[in-house]
């Protein structure tokens, strides 16, 4: 209401108008004082949202980089791992294969002696008819014998190498002889085994010198 009514109000009417136009200066007071009490609040608020601390975009990419470099870390150390116990895992299934080996060549060792008795007793068979039935069953002893040792992967060393090799050969002699050069296997005494390129008793030979 404009001050020109106000006073005119108050000529007309100077008991209860006064009481009103009072009320509506202090309505507009109160309306202006919330106007501006709001405002302010909503002023507070922008400025505390606008005061929260947020970290730069640098500071959170350097957090990034610094999880990539553990995550590779990580998987680098489980790769290692992993390729530890592979190489463990496989130790282990090379060291059993080995040991099975060992005690089979042990085992079948002890029979090579028999197996070498009994070639010998055929290469001085009787001929005579009388002791065929008993040839036939000796050779049948080896030829079983035989299948045994191919059946473990035990070989007897190539006797056609002439020359002595410390590898495959032990000599139990050195003789002079016109007839083979210096080195040459004069005579294999004993065969010599193998298995799978593993010499497990050396051939018997004589060498010339």
């Amino acid at each position: 209401m404009a001050e020109k009514e106000k006073k005119e109000k108050l000529k007309k009417e100077p008991g209860e108008e006064i009481v009103e136009i009072i009320d509506e200066i202090d309505e507009s007071e109160k309306s202006t004082e919330s106007s501006q009490t709001t405002e302010t609040s909503v002023k507070e608020d922008t400025e505390e949202m606008v005061t929260i601390p947020l970290k730069s975009m640098e500071e959170q990419l350097r957090e990034i980089d610094e999880l990539k470099e553990k995550i590779k870390e990580y998987s680098d150390g489980w790769q290692r791992e992993r390729a530890d116990f592979d190489n463990y895992r496989k130790r282990v299934v090379r060291d059993r294969d080995q040991d099975k080996q060992n005690i089979s060549v042990e085992f079948i060792k002890k029979y090579l002696a028999i197996y070498d008795d009994l070639d010998l007793a055929m290469k001085n068979a009787p001929v005579s008819e009388d002791f065929k039935q008993w040839v036939d069953g000796i050779a049948l002893i080896i030829k079983k014998m035989h299948k045994i040792l191919e059946t473990e992967g035990i070989e007897p060393i190539d006797v056609g190498i002439k020359f002595f090799d410390p590898q495959f050969h032990e000599a139990i002699s050195h003789e002079e002889n016109p007839d083979y050069e210096s080195g040459q296997i004069i005579e294999v005494i004993n065969t010599g085994y193998k298995i799978n390129n593993r010499v497990i008793r050396p051939a018997l030979v004589r060498v010339a010198k």
